[in-house]
């Protein structure tokens, strides 16, 4: 039997170009799932591994619908393995149910993990190139310096958190982080 999962990161997004393709290739059952890749708990694909048997397909569109990381990966892969039944990616043309197959899904796992890396390691250079010239990612303070300075001082005169927060209209966090 040929079995398909579908996944999107956010509710937002949409499943129906996956679905389409799934389809296309003769997916009897498809999985669907709008969850983050990143969770390694997915109650759609742990329904899918639960119900496994031999000679079963599990096909996806692109592997990194299945996985984020090439151990997450390796790791699901090995237990579609476990239960006797194959892997295919559709755009990656990846069918683990042949040698060549395998060796083709290791190293396009292997380079796909490399430019995850990579990502993440040029995302981090220019945010240490951003801080060296001043600037600052993230929100901006809900209180200006002069503010914090008056809320410490409110503080210290024995004012409440909760009503120094009314008065400067912020949260009691922001009073505390202060």
């Amino acid at each position: 039997m040929i079995i398909g999962y579908a996944r999107v990161s956010i509710p937002d997004q949409n499943l129906d170009a996956q679905l389409d393709q799934l389809h296309a290739v003769g997916a009897e059952k498809i999985f669907e799932e709008k969850i983050t890749g990143t969770k390694r708990s997915r109650p759609q694909l742990d329904a899918l591994l639960s119900q496994l048997r031999k000679k079963d397909v599990v096909v996806v569109t692109k592997y990194d619908r299945l996985a984020r990381s090439l151990k997450d990966l390796l790791e699901i892969v090995e237990a579609i393995r476990d239960h006797g039944a194959g892997f295919r990616s559709l755009a990656e043309d990846i069918d683990t149910t042949t040698p060549a197959g395998r060796l083709v899904f290791h190293v396009f796992a292997s380079i796909a993990e490399f430019e995850r890396d990579r990502i993440s390691e040029r995302t981090k250079e220019g945010l240490a190139a951003a801080r060296k010239r001043g600037r600052v990612g993230g929100r901006p303070s809900a209180l200006s310096a002069d503010q914090k300075i008056e809320v410490r001082r409110m503080r210290d005169e024995g004012r409440s958190i909760p009503e120094i927060a009314r008065l400067f209209k912020v949260s009691q966090m922001t009073v505390r982080r202060a």
